[in-house]
């Protein structure tokens, strides 16, 4: 099903924080609040209104339209589709595989806002570099922005989240981390007794040395954040009965609607750290809601209890 929902401006103000009253973790001296970013608009949700927003003001003043990448679930097409619809640009999504004979509810939801797609194999997806400046001579009259909003104007978004709460109590930020665009917004601006966490939902076997670390070194001090990444899954996109059941058992206790992409990891893993004693007592950890169920669409009806 395809969703229809009248076009209205983001509402940051929207955006609370939660705080989940779990026993054990009140036991371990360990609270736990979400920043609910997935509250600020129906799809255009969480961070992808963050990582888009300067990119859309570049768009408009140069007067182009905007083109970027994703896969057949992915949040951040939808997002720009909707987004560029409400700011009248034309959009054009790059997406990684070969078209199905029906498209996923994603990227039929993306062509319903206007998005024009076309599908590239994915050994062509996969070089990143090469494609991005291959699109950028195939369509001129285009922004190209990286998978993600990996880059600067998204970065320069992402600082802006921590603004929507009272942030300066916590003594961690944890996000879930695909191209560490927000995580390399957020860690600008932590103070001194903070510590960022992002939780990788991609397999990366080299932890001391990898694309993702370089991004983000690029952006802050390695001594202000934290990759954890043991809470993958078996990689991106990846799943087992175990994180479904802890997202299930996540939305019936609190009322907290997750993805199994993300979040769902995210979430578990915070859990984890805090069973094993990573937090010291007194923590006060502020994760950051990203937004973004597209991936659940994907699962077969009633896996989830949301």
């Amino acid at each position: 099903m395809i969703n229809t929902y009248t076009y209205e401006p983001v509402d940051a103000t929207k955006a609370i924080a939660q705080t989940l009253d779990d026993k054990t973790w009140h036991e371990k001296g360990v609270g736990v609040d979400v920043l609910r970013l997935d509250l600020i608009h129906p799809v255009l949700s969480g961070n992808k209104w963050f990582k888009l927003k300067y990119h859309l003001q570049q768009a408009i003043q140069q007067q182009k339209g905007i083109l970027t990448f994703g896969g057949a679930y992915s949040n951040h097409l939808v997002a720009t589709a909707i987004a560029c619809k409400q700011e009248n640009i034309p959009a054009i999504g790059i997406v990684r595989g070969e078209p199905a004979t029906t498209g996923s509810p994603t990227l039929q939801e993306a062509q319903a806002y206007g998005m024009q797609l076309h599908f590239v194999s994915r050994t062509a997806f996969n070089d990143e570099q090469l494609l991005m400046a291959e699109m950028a001579l195939v369509y001129p009259d285009y922004l190209v922005v990286p998978p993600g909003g990996q880059s600067n104007a998204g970065v320069q978004g992402a600082r802006e989240i921590l603004s929507l709460v009272e942030y300066e109590t916590y003594t961690h930020i944890a996000c879930a981390v695909g191209t560490g665009t927000m995580l390399a917004g957020l860690v600008q601006r932590l103070l001194p007794h903070q510590q960022a966490l992002g939780f990788s939902s991609l397999k990366i076997a080299d932890r001391t040395e990898n694309s993702l670390l370089s991004f983000l070194n690029t952006y802050a001090q390695p001594t202000t954040f934290s990759l954890v990444y043991d809470y993958h899954f078996g990689g991106y996109a990846r799943k087992n009965d175990a994180l479904i059941a802890f997202m299930n058992t996540l939305y019936q206790t609190h009322r907290l609607p997750t993805d199994f992409v993300y979040t769902g990891k995210l979430m578990f893993g915070i859990n984890d750290l805090i069973y094993n004693n990573y937090f010291y007592p007194d923590s006060r950890i502020l994760t950051i809601h990203s937004g973004g169920l597209q991936g659940n669409r994907s699962l077969p009806a009633g896996t989830l209890h949301f």
